[in-house]
């Protein structure tokens, strides 16, 4: 684990399986044994489904996990990727609510039931838990839950950590974050430093201290989740009249079983907040029945047609809203919006009326762009499109209200009841008595507040625009637009939060200077040369001429053979008016000069990558700093890159780890059962379909010094595929979950220099695997046929980022009960006779072709490249030969596979027309 691992072992709470004695027959611990004291939410997940497969196979019966957190943190959330990797009941504490009083209260949870149902299932016995209806504020049924189900339940609630569940849970994880630190920093922000940060949480979320704090210090797992409004699951929506000018329906609703709902939408303004409409300061709360949702100011972007929101509302306690109306919020716009929506193939059409603007209107919903527009045209709805909100459309007819003016709702009453719900009165805030509070060793860590400094304003300002000489101007009257410019950001940012400022921008560039935006993104993303290598003459014209309305012939390289493949043509039009320049030299001098926006992002698998060597490296006995990790993985980062990204416009940390993450997983199934390939085709989209073959070099780095138990595993490897002139690096090992493999669907791209970093940090090169791929995909699925030098037969993998999806084709197929999540180091390494391996395990010839390679980087690069010192030219400039050394010995190891691969790629490409002609004329 990382140099931040503190080792808790379970003894306390849980169950008796943790007073076990820990099983020797392994030198790695349990993971259970050492798990960290924060993480992050991607690492969090991570760590919880390695520790339910690793308790699911130590012990018999249930593995029982308790989630709890208050509201808005993400718990939910995490209860719901766990459960699309690992088959799980989830048992939602919600559903045992006992009426319509706020949910944090611990009196309206019926502990009694909760405790009793999950005793049962424990036992083995069959439950059946109930079901509550917030609109009709009762329980309307049950869901019978089977002990043979799943090996695993999960227990998702505030509190979730009770005493009185404790005992019953295998594994306890807390989390806190998400909507419930930002609320805390927004308000922070809104009344400034009149109320301390103890008091804001007394009074926004009275229970949380006294009922729902204490219980998170007995977690193993702890999260910080970090995760706020992002625009990484964007909504977009068309919205336009649901009747044409001529008095038409716009659209046909269908005689379907239509979603009914209704709301109470109020925007409260802070205390402080001058009286003119600047609504991104403004909290949105959406009432439905007696759920509250909470989202922080207007958070949305407008292009062209499209309104484009981002996953902006989370579920708050109804006490929450009575404590911003304490601390003096005013609920200055409120309306009814009664929605009537048919939701299908990802897609929502909605009829919704607001009562205040008394008009209805239709709304198309959905996570994909092109989706929603394709099915506006599908149904004939051509607008005209509304991009205004509806908070926006109300203040245009009803003017601001002034702060003292009563709110337009007084009560808060839900539309679907008939009797009138008490007054909704603010808590007082509440001071917890001495003898009341958990004295946990680590109580005073501050994981569970707000990690915001008050100094750090939430609030995103807007963009301000300078003059060539500095100063600051007014750009709607500034003549001379050529000269604009934008004022950097001081602060860097969040990737959702830069993302959002980054296109609005973009926005900015465009309505005060005109066509077109040229923007510059640089970082590192890890392949990164010579900045002497890039053609600067062809890069300036290209960007000369797209600013001047020219069509530019762009270079297209091709990394497999070193050289320009062609050219394309690009042009900038009034339907995209902006040009993005991405690349680690985005931002070097001679380059930003001819942007208009540069952006500068840090973090990602960079900062795994570094964080992976300083887990190696503590493993092995020994410490390295960052900054020695980049001197020597990264040397022309520092020499190169680094000085140029600290004059960005906008600074952005990107704190999403996609190695880690469940947003970027794909689930894979493999087998090595024969399949013809016309049956592959059969499951693609013939319109689609697009088929290649490669073929690759997969090679293990291992850290010398680390402890093993004598067999080379993946875990303790990092993977090094080199393709088509290409380096991808595989840090985490992937969960194996039933029939699945689930690993990241990206490829990370490193240089040659960073394969020579890690050499020489003392990392070993200890397994080589040579194979060919055939790869047949149409966007939703990928079909891959490998074929492994060495092995008899070839494997398919079935790969996709929906799990169903998989699981049809590998039915179709008819792959069921062939599939194996062994690695393919692992079967090489079974099909080995013992004769023929060497000291390391692997094959005596693959081992001679693998050092081949570790001594030619090796031999060039040098000692020098070891130094703990600064990088300087004379370290860096040996590598340009290595690059060219390196990249002709890997064509001469893959020369022996070039006219089969032509051959087959020729038969297979009229095969493939072939079908598809007949299918076209059948």
């Amino acid at each position: 684990m990382d140099d931040d691992v503190v080792h808790r072992v379970l003894q306390e709470g849980g169950r008796d399986y943790y007073q076990e004695t820990p099983s020797t027959s392994s030198s790695s611990p349990s993971i259970l044994q050492s798990l960290p004291l924060h993480a992050s939410f991607d690492r969090g997940y991570y760590l919880l489904v390695k520790s339910i497969q690793e308790l699911r196979s130590k012990k018999e019966g249930i593995v029982a996990v308790g989630i709890g957190g208050p509201s808005g943190s993400g718990k939910s959330s995490l209860a719901e990727k766990v459960a699309s990797v690992i088959g799980c009941s989830v048992i939602s504490m919600e559903n045992y609510r006992t009426g319509a009083d706020e949910g944090n209260d611990l009196s309206s949870i019926d502990f009694d039931l909760l405790v009793q149902n999950l005793q049962d299932l424990l036992k083995g016995k069959d439950i059946l838990t109930p079901v509550f209806d917030f609109q009709q504020k009762r329980r309307i049924g049950t869901t019978e839950i089977k002990s043979t189900s799943f090996g695993v339940v999960i227990v998702d609630g505030t509190y979730a950590l009770h005493a009185r569940l404790r005992s019953l849970l295998d594994i306890r994880v807390a989390v806190v974050g998400g909507v419930h630190f930002s609320l805390l920093s927004k308000v922070k922000y809104d009344i400034g430093e009149s109320c301390s940060l103890d008091n804001l949480i007394d009074s926004i979320f009275p229970l949380f201290r006294k009922h729902i704090e204490p219980d998170l210090h007995h977690a193993q797992i702890r999260i910080n989740n970090s995760f706020g409004q992002s625009f990484r699951d964007s909504i977009y929506k068309l919205k336009c009249k649901s009747e044409s000018e001529s008095g038409q329906p716009a659209y046909s609703f269908p005689k379907k079983e239509a979603q009914i709902d209704n709301f109470i939408e109020m925007y409260l303004r802070p205390p402080s907040a001058s009286e003119e409409a600047r609504v991104n300061d403004w909290i949105k709360v959406r009432q439905s029945g007696i759920r509250y949702y909470l989202s922080l100011g207007d958070r949305r972007i407008v292009d062209k047609n499209f309104i484009i929101r981002p996953k902006a509302e989370f579920e708050v306690g109804r006490m929450t809203l009575g404590g911003l109306l304490a601390l003096g919020y005013n609920v200055v716009v409120s309306y009814k919006r009664a929605s009537k929506s048919i939701i299908y193939d990802n897609l929502s059409i909605s009829l919704e009326t607001i009562d205040t603007l008394s008009e209805t209107y239709l709304v198309l919903r959905g996570r994909d762009r092109k989706m929603v527009e394709a099915e506006a045209l599908r149904l004939g709805i051509t607008g005209p499109w509304i991009t205004r909100s509806y908070l926006e459309m109300i203040l245009d007819t009803k003017g601001v209200p002034r702060l003292n003016t009563p709110p337009l709702l007084p009560t808060i009453i839900s539309p679907s009841s008939t009797h009138k719900e008490p007054p909704l009165i603010a808590p007082k805030p509440l001071r917890i008595r001495p003898e009341l509070v958990n004295r946990d060793d680590d109580m005073s860590q501050p994981w569970t507040r707000s990690p915001t400094k008050s100094k750090v304003e939430p609030v995103l300002a807007p963009w301000q625009f300078i003059s060539s000489d500095g100063s600051s101007i007014d750009p709607s009257s500034f003549r001379d637009t050529h000269t604009l410019q934008l004022a950097p950001m001081p602060d860097s940012f969040d990737l959702d939060r830069g993302l959002l400022l980054a296109v609005q921008a973009i926005q900015a560039l465009l309505e005060h200077k005109g066509m077109p935006v040229i923007v510059g993104i640089g970082g590192p993303n890890f392949k990164y040369d010579d900045f002497r290598s890039l053609d600067l003459p062809l890069l300036t014209k290209n960007i000369g001429d797209m600013r001047r309305g020219r069509k530019a012939k762009v270079p297209v390289f091709d990394l497999e053979s070193g050289a320009r493949s062609g050219f394309k043509e690009l042009e900038v039009s009034e339907d995209c008016g902006v040009v993005i320049i991405e690349g680690v030299y985005a931002l070097h001098p001679d380059i930003r000069k001819s942007l208009d926006l540069w952006v500068a992002v840090v973090g990602g698998v960079h900062s795994h990558l570094i964080s992976r060597v300083q887990r190696d490296k503590s493993k092995a006995g020994c410490f390295m700093s960052q900054n020695e990790i980049m001197t020597t993985v990264f040397p022309m980062f520092q020499l190169h890159i680094e000085p140029h990204l600290v004059h960005a416009h906008l600074k952005i940390r990107n704190d999403f780890d996609p190695v880690l993450s469940p947003e970027s997983s794909l689930f894979v199934l493999k087998s090595n059962k024969q399949v013809a390939y016309q049956d592959i085709l059969k499951l693609l989209d013939p319109k689609k379909i697009c088929s290649s073959a490669q073929n690759f070099i997969d090679i293990y780095l291992r850290l010398s010094g680390i402890p093993s138990n004598g067999q080379l595993t993946e875990t303790d490897c990092m993977r090094v595929r080199i393709c088509e002139g290409r380096f991808a690096l595989l840090i985490r090992e992937p969960i194996r979950e039933g029939d699945f493999i689930i690993q990241p669907k990206v490829d990370f791209d490193i240089s040659i220099s960073t394969v020579s970093g890690l050499l020489n940090l003392g990392y070993q090169a200890v397994a080589y695997i040579e194979a060919s791929a055939y790869i047949y995909q149409d966007g939703k699925l990928l079909m891959e046929v490998d074929h492994l030098q060495d092995v008899p037969g070839p494997y398919i993998q079935i790969k996709g980022a929906n799990k169903e999806v998989v699981v049809a084709a590998g039915s179709a197929l008819e792959l069921d009960g062939s599939y194996t999540t062994k690695s393919y180091l692992e079967i090489v390494l079974e099909k080995l006779p013992a004769s023929e391996r060497n000291s390391s395990g692997i094959n005596v010839q693959q081992a001679a072709r693998l050092q081949e390679l570790v001594e030619n980087i090796q031999s060039q690069q040098g000692s020098s490249s070891s130094s703990e010192s600064s990088p300087s030219r004379e370290v860096i400039s040996p590598m340009e030969g290595v690059i060219e050394d390196m990249q002709s010995r890997i064509k001469r190891l893959e020369r022996w596979q070039a006219i089969n691969t032509v051959l087959w790629t020729f038969l297979m490409s009229a095969f493939v027309g072939y079908s598809l002609y007949q299918r076209k004329h059948q």
